[in-house]
């Protein structure tokens, strides 16, 4: 029935609850996103912005930042079937979908939750729209924002726990950009950093990789550990030709992605029709159904995300507040000007010096240019003293190191699951 489709994945003709899995996981989370959130504005961000840490390349988070579901991106070249993925993954048509062998998404397209009508809301729209996480996209400009719009859809309850993003079908040549306006490969790697999962979808008989999409993939070298790869349409070739097809896909992405590691491939054919080649479709079937259950996975991993994010982001702001207080206590009373100048150009020079004091990760330091422009354009003077009062003498600190050693382990402790969604994926 309608009803069962669209609660249910249908994978050939055998109703699987996957929708299900995907809701419980994702209630079992909320409680301790909710407390990740209280943490945050009450003992990190004022520390963010008593050491200027939204003035060093990091956006300052938001509601949505805790309370918006995990999100899928989905990435590949025209006519790969990520439509009709989609819309076989949510159980129904979705508003402004296209389905053809010609390019068809030409935009980018997040299909949501809506609990009151199916509409497609524009890109401007979509940046103030509450608890949702497309905020940061203004900086991309109308250029990007009309290429951008919202699908809401109504009666899907993987939609519930999870937003899907779907990506324009990538061409090969100088036509992929004629008429482009925004930087394509900027905007993929705003939606890697927020997505929880990044599927890259192949046609079993289109498996080239395009100069286009190996510069997208080039461009997510950060966030491999969040990549799927489908083998779609495998349905329509033979056993022997699919092993073949399988093995020239695996060496075509290993040109472009330099990791020891192998590339993890689901193979199947993911529409509403039932599987016809009876060599492979057990095989494919359970492929499919593992698809599945990795994405069913995704709201305990999405909490999971969202703590290694906020554990990095406490590991660079401690390392800023100690930068900003070792280059006030280097400051003079007179002269200030010429000390400034002598600190920006032996910046690395002060750098090696704090990290070997502290015992710090080079990786948890400001890009030095980055972190240059900004001393060019603050008053070093101004930053605040560790022991100072605005740092509540040395208080401040203590919340940021107590955050790191207590409550981000003890919030992975509350997830259920944790130990088996901590371990890495094939691909990391």
């Amino acid at each position: 029935s309608q009803h069962n489709s669209i609660r249910t994945i249908n994978i050939n003709n055998e109703m699987i609850p996957r929708n299900q899995e995907v809701a419980k996981a994702g209630y079992e989370s909320q409680e301790v996103l909710h407390d990740l959130r209280t943490l945050y504005l009450e003992r990190i961000l004022p520390v963010e912005e008593l050491c200027h840490f939204h003035k060093v390349g990091n956006l300052q988070l938001d509601g949505a930042s805790f309370s918006s579901p995990p999100m899928v991106m989905l990435i590949g070249p025209y006519s790969a079937g990520k439509t009709s993925f989609i819309k076989h993954l949510v159980g129904k048509s979705f508003p402004g979908e296209r389905v053809g062998i010609e390019p068809t998404t030409d935009k980018f397209v997040a299909i949501m939750n809506s609990e009151d009508e199916e509409r497609i809301v524009p890109g401007n729209a979509l940046t103030v729209t509450p608890n949702t996480p497309f905020a940061g996209l203004e900086k991309f400009g109308n250029g990007f924002l009309t290429r951008f719009e919202g699908s809401q859809v109504t009666g899907s309850e993987i939609l519930k726990n999870l937003l899907i993003v779907d990506t324009p079908g990538i061409l090969t040549g100088e036509k992929q950009t004629i008429g482009r306006s925004y930087n394509y490969q900027e905007v993929l790697e705003w939606f890697a950093e927020r997505s929880d999962m990044i599927i890259l979808m192949f046609d079993v008989q289109k498996i080239d990789v395009s100069d286009e999409l190996s510069a997208a993939i080039k461009s997510l070298p950060k966030h491999y550990n969040k990549v799927r790869v489908i083998l779609n349409k495998a349905d329509s070739i033979s056993q022997q030709n699919l092993v073949k097809v399988y093995g020239a896909l695996l060496w075509n992405l290993g040109r472009v992605i330099t990791t020891p590691e192998i590339v993890k491939v689901y193979i199947g054919s993911f529409w509403d029709q039932p599987l016809k080649n009876a060599d492979t479709k057990n095989f494919m079937e359970n492929e499919m159904s593992d698809l599945m259950s990795d994405l069913a996975s995704l709201p305990r991993l999405g909490a999971v995300h969202k703590i290694n994010d906020m554990v990095k982001r406490l590991r660079q702001i401690r390392v800023l507040v100690l930068i900003e207080d070792h280059l006030r206590k280097k400051m003079p009373m007179l002269g200030k000007d010429k000390k400034k100048k002598e600190i920006i150009r032996d910046l690395p020079v002060f750098f090696r010096d704090i990290m070997e004091k502290h015992e710090l990760s080079p990786g948890d330091f400001p890009e030095i240019q980055t972190f240059k422009k900004f001393l060019q354009q603050t008053d070093i003077s101004s930053f605040p003293r560790i022991a100072g009062k605005k740092m509540k003498k040395g208080g401040r600190l203590e919340d940021i190191e107590l955050a790191l050693k207590e409550s981000m382990p003890d919030m992975l402790n509350r997830l259920p699951g944790v130990a088996s969604a901590m371990a890495e994926p094939e691909w990391c």
